[in-house]
């Protein structure tokens, strides 16, 4: 017997977590706007008066893929993480566990509207970055597909997140030791051909390389891996992200106990 899609309670998770980011719009919008023009300014003052191109791109817009990366692995990973630890904090997740809804339309709800929010956050630190430095967009389906692909890939990720941390602290963990080094390790700010040849092929397994490779490849045309392979990893990360998700609901991991 198949099981009705319950649309209203999806609908009921994604709004209220829109709402809460509503209610914060200002701090939500404003840190990574100023964060991004400053370092577009700085390290297009600094760097790019030494480096003037990468791969035939002018400094200054070689970097802004990356920042907008940085943005959406950061944000995708906090909105997500946040969304369901709170419930957890605060005891109301027994409640969401015992409402008909299923847990597909549970992380439907929230990594929806983590995905959401890192998406439109993304969007407006491209337009800021546009207002310090000329940028053209070669595959625009692409970069939207590429951004809508990681927004929601890391937003699972955050969901992790979220339901294996046992506190605040835990929660930030993660992102402040793994993500964020891994993103500045990965090309965000450097072409990985300009690497020894041995830290080169170190630095190839790191997932994040692939993923901001393919990601300016949207915008310039030019990357450090076939966008193929980019492709082919992120759509593996969604995968495993999915199974693990399918296996905590599935055991119950940190969620019933």
């Amino acid at each position: 017997m198949s099981v009705a899609f319950n649309r209203h309670g999806t609908w009921a998770i994604y709004r209220f977590e829109m709402a809460r980011f509503l209610r914060t719009l200002l701090q939500s919008v404003l840190t990574p706007v100023i964060t991004t023009s400053l370092f577009v300014v700085v390290f297009g003052a600094a760097i790019g008066g030494r480096m003037s191109e990468v791969n035939g791109v002018p400094y200054g817009a070689f970097i802004v893929p990356g920042l907008i990366m940085l943005s959406l692995f950061t944000e995708s990973i906090s909105n997500a993480s946040f969304g369901i630890h709170f419930p957890k904090f605060t005891g109301t997740i027994f409640e969401l566990l015992s409402a008909p809804v299923s847990p597909f339309e549970i992380v439907l709800g929230y990594v929806g509207a983590a995905a959401t929010k890192s998406f439109l956050l993304g969007l407006i630190i491209l337009a800021t970055a546009s207002f310090f430095v000329p940028i053209g967009i070669l595959h625009p389906a692409w970069m939207i597909a590429f951004m809508a692909l990681t927004a929601v890939t890391f937003s699972l990720f955050g969901f992790i997140i979220g339901i294996w941390a046992k506190n605040w602290e835990q929660m930030q963990l993660i992102p402040t030791l793994v993500v964020t080094p891994m993103t500045f390790l990965g090309g965000a700010f450097y072409s990985i051909d300009m690497l020894p040849p041995a830290w080169r092929t170190v630095t190839l397994f790191n997932p994040v390389v692939y993923l901001i490779s393919g990601f300016r490849w949207s915008f310039f045309g030019t990357s450090d891996v076939g966008v193929s392979v980019s492709l082919a990893m992120t759509l593996v990360f969604l995968l495993a992200c999915l199974a693990l998700v399918a296996l905590i609901f599935r055991t119950g991991y940190r969620l019933k106990h």
